[in-house]
């Protein structure tokens, strides 16, 4: 098969974010100017550069209570910080209920019944218990191609690791499985890893 996305595809569901998998999901937290928190995840999101380390994530379609964009993106914009916080297979649920489309004075960490803490180098919540939270100062907030959608930049200020995650001096990852999202309404977990030795080693 071979389509073209301009022509469409004729398929019963869009089969492009089926093959870019798993993808790791970024459940951003953010606060607006009033002070209202947000928690949101999203599933087009990477690391970006080790020194100093750097972050993207990218935000899609809008809300009705918006005039441009998701309401991460527009507290990011009035705060220029936010916090990538990494979701584990125990949380799934949660972050089910943080996928939904709430006005924009709606608290999610209350409503998926989450506890927020403070981050230490912005002002900004992350999610207490997270196996890893990332506190980001925005670099850039770069237009894509298509309306209202954005890649939004930072630099990692502040790293939190989970105790129990660090197993012999290495963040673990089997030990919390991280969600990652697959196409269509799939998900995965991460439940084992191997090791490659890389021949210049």
């Amino acid at each position: 098969m071979f389509y073209q996305p301009k022509d469409g595809h004729g398929l019963p569901h869009n089969p492009f974010n089926a093959l870019i998998t798993p993808r790791p999901i970024a459940w951003v937290s953010t606060r607006d100017a009033d002070g209202v928190r947000n928690l949101a995840p999203y599933s087009f999101f990477n690391g970006t550069a080790y020194v100093p380390p750097q972050v993207m994530f990218a935000s899609t379609g809008t809300k009705p209570d918006q005039s441009e964009g998701k309401d991460s993106l527009s507290n990011i914009r009035a705060t220029n910080v936010f916090c990538i916080n990494i979701v584990q297979e125990s949380m799934r649920d949660a972050m089910n209920v943080s996928t939904t489309g709430f006005d924009k004075d709606v608290d999610e960490f209350q409503r998926a019944g989450l506890t927020a803490a403070a981050c230490k180098t912005i002002d900004c919540p992350r999610l207490d218990g997270a196996p890893a939270s990332l506190e980001c100062r925005l670099t850039g907030i770069v237009p894509l191609l298509g309306e209202n959608n954005f890649m939004i930049m930072g630099e990692v200020s502040g790293i939190h690791l989970r105790d129990n995650c660090i197993v012999d001096g290495i963040f673990d990852v089997t030990t919390f499985r991280p969600l990652a999202r697959l196409g269509y309404r799939d998900y995965s977990v991460v439940d084992n890893t191997f090791t490659l030795q890389r021949p210049d080693d």
